[in-house]
């Protein structure tokens, strides 16, 4: 730690021990939660509302600011940067209280939320229409490339498929039961490619479960394999524990 930069957390030994006191200070209640390891440059601010994940705080190295992340169901919903501290205690208590990222953004415009984030706050189904748009735009971008183009409308095309959370992975399309990450894969597919046929494997460059010669002939396959009954992606990560 840079004692020139940060001499308020030198002089009480770790930027936890500097939350604590500003936050006493200003008067707020925040609870304080050590990193992994006891390092002096970082800490959490811990969150009462399920689902939301203890608020990452850190330092800069170069020049003096405080940086923050806040993850809820395998979503990061908040980032920013600020050479204020109390900034961060304020933030931490906003995050603590539940106030939604409107609330966040608009009372602390260091604060970053992103597209992504938005949507998962309007819930699961906003994700995945999102990642599709998204998916489908990249897939037009990549005109060379006309295999992973034609998988990604065929995947769309299909109802089954079409309500899954879908990402790639090195132009691998994965379909998670779930929008966080970690994701939770039921199946992926991954294009033609000089005249190879399409794969369906369980998980993106796993095990092959099954070959096509064309994208449509892949997304039946692939759905074939998936579980009966599967519905809706929905909110939180393969481990399930938020």
């Amino acid at each position: 730690m840079n004692s020139d930069l940060y001499p308020d957390l030198a002089a009480v030994g770790s930027l936890a021990a500097a939350l604590e006191q500003l936050a006493a200070e200003l008067g707020i209640d925040l609870t304080v939660v050590p990193h992994d390891g006891g390092s002096p440059v970082s800490a959490g601010i811990a969150s009462s509302i399920p689902g939301r994940r203890p608020l990452s705080v850190y330092i800069g190295a170069d020049d003096r600011w405080f940086g923050v992340s806040g993850w809820g169901q395998g979503v990061e919903l908040i980032t920013g940067a600020t050479p204020d501290l109390a900034d961060v205690v304020r933030a931490g208590a906003a995050w603590d209280q539940g106030r939604s990222l409107r609330e966040l953004r608009a009372g602390l415009p260091f604060l970053h939320v992103s597209e992504r984030a938005e949507a998962h706050e309007r819930g699961p189904a906003a994700v995945v229409e999102l990642q599709w748009r998204t998916m489908r735009e990249q897939a037009a971008e990549a005109p060379d490339f006309p295999a992973f183009g034609e998988l990604v409308e065929a995947a769309h095309a299909e109802p089954r498929l079409r309500q899954l959370y879908v990402f790639s992975s090195h132009w691998t399309l994965g379909f998670s039961s779930c929008t966080g990450f970690p994701f939770h894969v039921e199946v992926a597919i991954a294009p033609s490619h000089n005249g190879s046929p399409y794969l369906v494997m369980t998980h993106p460059h796993s095990v092959v479960i099954g070959e096509a010669a064309t994208a449509e002939e892949a997304v039946a396959s692939a759905v074939s394999h998936l579980p009966a009954g599967l519905g809706p992606a929905v909110a939180g990560t393969a481990e399930r524990d938020e």
